[in-house]
């Protein structure tokens, strides 16, 4: 089973930036697809972003409330995925998951079962 390890979260002021790393124990090589999810204290869990990738490409998904300020990345070499997170808002204080999945014919991310332990993110306004 892989494991998934988050770091980079932190506090940070409304406006600023952090990015998130997931680092992988072993290539994903079951999996096409890895995403970023959230749980905000008393929330449900929530998707974020995800990137998949195939002989063809790579892709990337994200939220709509996301879009536009956060940016998901792989480097395969390194087994890691990234969120860089910019233009933070109150609302965006979580705790960040990362998970290996994969990605539906209709463009909806689907969870695995490789979860990481989660990172929290504080923005402060």
């Amino acid at each position: 089973q892989v494991q998934l390890v988050e770091s980079g979260g932190g506090l940070v002021q409304a406006g600023g930036s952090l990015r998130l790393s997931c680092a992988a124990s072993t290539r994903t090589i079951s999996s096409n697809a890895m995403g970023w999810l959230r749980q905000a204290l008393g929330k449900e869990r929530e998707f974020v972003a995800a990137i998949s990738w195939s002989w063809s490409g790579i892709w990337t998904y994200y939220a709509d409330s996301v879009k536009g300020r956060f940016t998901i990345s792989r480097d395969s070499a390194k087994n890691t995925m990234y969120l860089q997170m910019n233009s933070l808002k109150s609302e965006d204080t979580a705790v960040y998951y990362c998970n290996t999945g994969s990605v539906s014919d209709d463009g909806n991310y689907v969870c695995g079962d490789n979860w990481g332990q989660g990172t929290q993110v504080t923005v402060s306004s």
